[in-house]
């Protein structure tokens, strides 16, 4: 694993929490969950892991957020534009990695409301992408591809160039032939509508 965790240093993580949580009614960023917060869980996960640097993406709630991550060592960047949906969260996101860690040859894009993410599955996306040199690294789950993703730099240019709301996926569906998989049935779940948080609750 020493060789991995070396490659490793060159791989960030983007955990995108900027949405207003329409369907939740509160911000599910800060819901309970693991012993601490969903997104604080999600950041566990990846301080666990062989990657580095960390950027969290705030904005709809960042102020009452804020309170509950920024003695973590992660980097917090705002997303003013919050409201023009997730594309907009993936731009702040990899623009601060390429400006701030231009060392950085991947980035590892994934959410705070899926609440079975694991500090192993962020390590095999990294593990994957080392072993197979392939510049897309995606979760399986159902039938679909999606995140945790693994994107190399040379695509970091269409990520920041997303718009109207999309999300990675558009770029994991563009270069379909470019894409290793990894299975995280798991990762189907996210947590959206208080009904989904009180499934949660019972299932854990």
């Amino acid at each position: 694993m020493k060789v991995v965790e070396e490659y490793n240093q060159n791989i960030g993580i983007v955990i995108l929490a900027a949405g207003a949580s329409t369907r939740m009614g509160t911000p599910k960023q800060l819901l309970p969950y693991q012993e601490c917060t969903l997104l604080r869980h999600t950041i566990e996960v990846a301080k666990s892991s062989v990657c580095r640097p960390i950027v969290v993406i705030l904005g709809a709630y960042a102020q009452l957020i804020k309170p509950d991550i920024s003695h973590l060592s992660i980097q917090i960047v705002e997303n003013l534009q919050w409201a023009k949906g997730m594309s907009s969260s993936i731009k702040v996101g990899i623009q601060e990695l390429t400006t701030s860690y231009p060392e950085v040859k991947a980035a590892i894009v994934t959410l705070c409301d899926q609440p079975f993410i694991s500090t192993e599955i962020i390590n095999q996306l990294a593990l994957t992408h080392y072993s197979t040199n392939q510049p897309i690294i995606a979760c399986e789950y159902g039938e679909a591809l999606g995140v945790p993703a693994l994107f190399s730099d040379r695509l970091f240019s269409e990520l920041i160039t997303l718009k109207n709301g999309e999300g990675a996926k558009q770029v994991i569906k563009k270069h379909s032939q470019e894409v290793f998989s990894i299975s995280f049935p798991e990762g189907a779940m996210d947590i959206d509508t208080p009904k989904e948080y009180a499934e949660l609750l019972v299932m854990t």
